[in-house]
C-alpha cells in the first residue's frame, strides 16, 4: 500500500514566540521549527501501514526551503521519499492555496491512502486536510482515533461528545489524525545518516501546472490582519486561615468581585 502524508514545518511550541512590529506575523528570526506534531503520528501511522502490509511512504509539504528540515525528520523515521513544493509564489498563500498545491504534487503519482495530522499547531486551522480532499475529489474522514484497512476501504473510528463514531470509507481516501492514534517512534541514527543522504524531489508551482495567481497571496481568500499577545492575567490570591473562613472568604470574592456567583 503506497501512503502520502502531508508534513508541516512548525515553530516549537515550546518556544518563546515574538510578534513582528507590524503584527502581521510572528518574529521567525532564532526561532526553532520541528515538524507539526500531529504530523508526526500521521507519519507514525503511514510507517505501520508499511511494516503490516508492504507498500511505500512518500512526504510532502508546501512552504519555504527551512520546511525541508520537517521532510528530513520524516525520512529520519523511516519514509521512503519526499516531495518538497517550495516557491516564492506560495509566500502569503491561504490554507485553500496551499492544499490546491499540494494536491497538484498527490495527482502526479497514484497513493491508496493519504494522511494528514488533525491540524497544525501554529494556527489550528484544520483546513488543510478537508480541503485536499476536496480538491482531489476524494472522500475523507477527519479527528481519526483507530484507523483499519482492509477490502479497499478503511474503517475509522472518530471520538465525538460521549461516544465512539465508526465510519466506513473507500480508498483511497483522506484521513487525518488524531495525538491519540499512536505514539510516534523516534528517529533512530542509521535512520538519521539515510535522511541525510536521501534526495528530495522539489516542484515549483509552473511544474505543477499551477498559476501562481490561483495559490499565492492574489489567490488568498485569508489575510491576517494583527496579532497581539493576550493580556496578561492578574495574580493569584491566597486565602489563609482555617478552611471554613476560607470557605466564606471565596465566596464572598466569587460574588462581590468576580461576579460569578
Amino acid at each position: 500500500m503506497d501512503v502520502a502524508v502531508c508534513v508541516k514545518h512548525v515553530p516549537d511550541t515550546e518556544a518563546a514566540i515574538r510578534i513582528r512590529a507590524d503584527g502581521h506575523g510572528i518574529d521567525e528570526s532564532g526561532l526553532p521549527f520541528v515538524m507539526n506534531y500531529y504530523d508526526e503520528h500521521g507519519v507514525e501511522e503511514a510507517l505501520r501501514i508499511k511494516e503490516r502490509l508492504g507498500g511505500t511512504v512518500t512526504l510532502l509539504t508546501a512552504g519555504p526551503v527551512r520546511a525541508a528540515l520537517a521532510l528530513r525528520s520524516g525520512l529520519a523515521m523511516g519514509a521512503d521519499a519526499a516531495v518538497h513544493v517550495e516557491d516564492p509564489a506560495l509566500e502569503g498563500a491561504d490554507h485553500l492555496g496551499v492544499a490546491k498545491a499540494l494536491a497538484a504534487a498527490i495527482s502526479a503519482q497514484h497513493y491508496d491512502l493519504i494522511l494528514c495530522g488533525k491540524l497544525a499547531t501554529d494556527d489550528n486551522a484544520a483546513i488543510v486536510g478537508p480541503a485536499l480532499a476536496e480538491f482531489l475529489g476524494l472522500p475523507q474522514a477527519t479527528a481519526v482515533t483507530k484507523l483499519e484497512l482492509g477490502d479497499g476501504a478503511a474503517t475509522v473510528h472518530r471520538e465525538v461528545e460521549g461516544a465512539i463514531e465508526v465510519l466506513r470509507v473507500a480508498l483511497p481516501a483522506v484521513i487525518t489524525v488524531e495525538r491519540s492514534i499512536n505514539e510516534p517512534r523516534y528517529p533512530s541514527l542509521p535512520g538519521i545518516m539515510k535522511a541525510k543522504r536521501t534526495p528530495l524531489t522539489t516542484k515549483t508551482l509552473g511544474d505543477l501546472g499551477l498559476p501562481p495567481g490561483e495559490v499565492g497571496m492574489a489567490a488568498a481568500r485569508v489575510e491576517v490582519l494583527d496579532l497581539s499577545p493576550p493580556p496578561q492575567r492578574r495574580a493569584g490570591r491566597i486565602l489563609q486561615g482555617e478552611p471554613p473562613e476560607m470557605v466564606k472568604e471565596l465566596v464572598r470574592l466569587l460574588h462581590e468581585e468576580a461576579k460569578v456567583l
